[in-house]
Formats: C-alpha cells, sequence, structure tokens
C-alpha cells in the first residue's frame, strides 16, 4: 500500500522557493532544503526529483506569480502608458524596499548565477524575459494605438529597453545605498515615452 504524503507539495514548493530566492542554488544544500522544509530528503525527492529540479520548478512557480501579477497590471482597460508607468516604478520601489533588496528578482539571479552554464535554467529565464518583454511591448502598441506615445516611438524597444532597465534596477536595489540612483533611472527611462 502506498503511504500518503504527510506535507502539502504546494507549501514545501512555495518554501522551497524562498530558500533558493534567498540564497541562491549554489548555497543552498538538500540539508538545508530538508531543515527549511521540515520533510525528509527522501520525500524532496519523491515529490520534486533532486535539487535542481526542485530549483526549476520554485523558478516557474516564481514566475506564473510574477508574469500573472503584471500581466493584469499593464491589461487593464483605459489608458496603457500610466499603468506601464506604475509597473517601471513599482519595480524602482521594490527593488530599494529592505524586503525586496536582499533577494533581488529570482529570475536575474538566476541568469547571474545559473544562466552561463545551466542551459535549462537558461531556457526558463529566457522565456520569462520573453513573457515580459511581449506584456510591455502589448501595452506600450496600445498605448500608442490610443495616441498616449508618439507615433516615432518603436513600442518592441521601448519594450526591451525596460525589460533590461528593470533586471538592472533589481541588481542595482540589492547593493545601492540609497534609492536616489534606482529611482533616478527609472525616471531617465519613463522620460523617453513622452
Amino acid at each position: 500500500m502506498a503511504r500518503t504524503k504527510e506535507f502539502d507539495p504546494e507549501a514545501a514548493l512555495q518554501s522551497a522557493l524562498q530558500l533558493f530566492w534567498q540564497r541562491g542554488y549554489e548555497a543552498t544544500s538538500m540539508a538545508d532544503l530538508v531543515e527549511h522544509l521540515g520533510i525528509g530528503r527522501a520525500s524532496i525527492y519523491a515529490t520534486f526529483g533532486n535539487k535542481h529540479e526542485l530549483y526549476l520548478k520554485a523558478l516557474d512557480r516564481y514566475s506564473e506569480n510574477r508574469d500573472s501579477n503584471l500581466l493584469h497590471e499593464l491589461s487593464q482597460p483605459g489608458a496603457a502608458l500610466p499603468a506601464v508607468r506604475t509597473a517601471v516604478r513599482r519595480f524602482a520601489a521594490e527593488a530599494n524596499a529592505d524586503e525586496h533588496r536582499v533577494k533581488g528578482c529570482f529570475i536575474t539571479n538566476t541568469a547571474a548565477e545559473l544562466g552561463p552554464h545551466d542551459p535549462a535554467a537558461a531556457r526558463r529565464v529566457e522565456a520569462s524575459w520573453d513573457h515580459f518583454e511581449t506584456l510591455l511591448h502589448s501595452a506600450l502598441a496600445r498605448a500608442q494605438a490610443q495616441g498616449e506615445l508618439p507615433e516615432e516611438r518603436d513600442p518592441r524597444a521601448l519594450a526591451r529597453m525596460l525589460l533590461v532597465l528593470m533586471q538592472g534596477l533589481r541588481v542595482v536595489g540589492k547593493a545601492s545605498k540609497g534609492p536616489g540612483r534606482v529611482r533616478d533611472a527609472a525616471e531617465q527611462a519613463l522620460s523617453l515615452l513622452d
């Protein structure tokens, strides 16, 4: 007779995500996961696979949550440009907030730590960035169609610039001592939308 799971896999995945996000892949051992999740090594392997597979599942979960929030924010009816501005300013504010500053962005952290040598992680990072860029591009194209963005602006190029900026805000925010650098960069980028 098969044993029933004595833990909530969804809660365990969320807990693993938080640990990986805080420490990174290499600095998190299986012993750390066992202790943090409060479940046995065999249960982790049986439910999630090895550490790498668990990391990728945590990364997928992070992307799903982040992307759905951004989709909601950028796809509201009405004027699109204010939503883009709000998203950029939110990223800048989060980059400076103590609760986010230490951890940064899990996608960006993964790109820096694993992207150069881990094809599975790199594919997930690229997919997340592609989706993020598409959301920004759609909002900017809608803004242009509604007359909010000048015709001579390229919504795709602007979306790419904002994607790179927003990811960079998270990196700089992790080490910056004050909000000025991140805030000023965000506002300068937003001035390109006028």
